[in-house]
C-alpha cells in the first residue's frame, strides 16, 4: 500500500517509451517547453503592460518651489505662531 519504488517507475518509463517512441516523446517535450516559455513571456508582457499603464495613469509628483509657494495665495504657512 506504500508508494511506488524506483523499479516501478523505471518499468512505467520503459512501457511509455515502447508505446510512444523516443521521437514522439521528444516532440511532445519540445512542444510542452515552448508552451511554458510562451506562457512565461505572456505573463511577463502582461506585467510590463500593466506597469506601463499604471505609470501613464498616475501623473508624476510635482515639486513645490519657493517661488511657486510665494505666488500661491491659498497656501498656509507651515510655521504657525501660537497665541499668547
Amino acid at each position: 500500500m506504500g508508494g511506488l519504488s524506483i523499479w516501478h517507475w523505471l518499468i512505467v518509463l520503459l512501457v511509455v517509451v515502447l508505446v510512444f517512441g523516443t521521437k514522439k516523446l521528444r516532440n511532445i517535450g519540445a512542444d510542452l517547453g515552448g508552451a511554458v516559455k510562451g506562457f512565461k513571456d505572456g505573463v511577463k508582457g502582461a506585467n510590463d503592460t500593466a506597469d506601463a499603464e499604471a505609470s501613464a495613469a498616475t501623473p508624476p509628483a510635482q515639486q513645490v518651489t519657493a517661488a511657486k509657494r510665494a505666488a500661491d495665495t491659498n497656501t498656509v504657512d507651515v510655521e504657525a505662531k501660537s497665541k499668547g
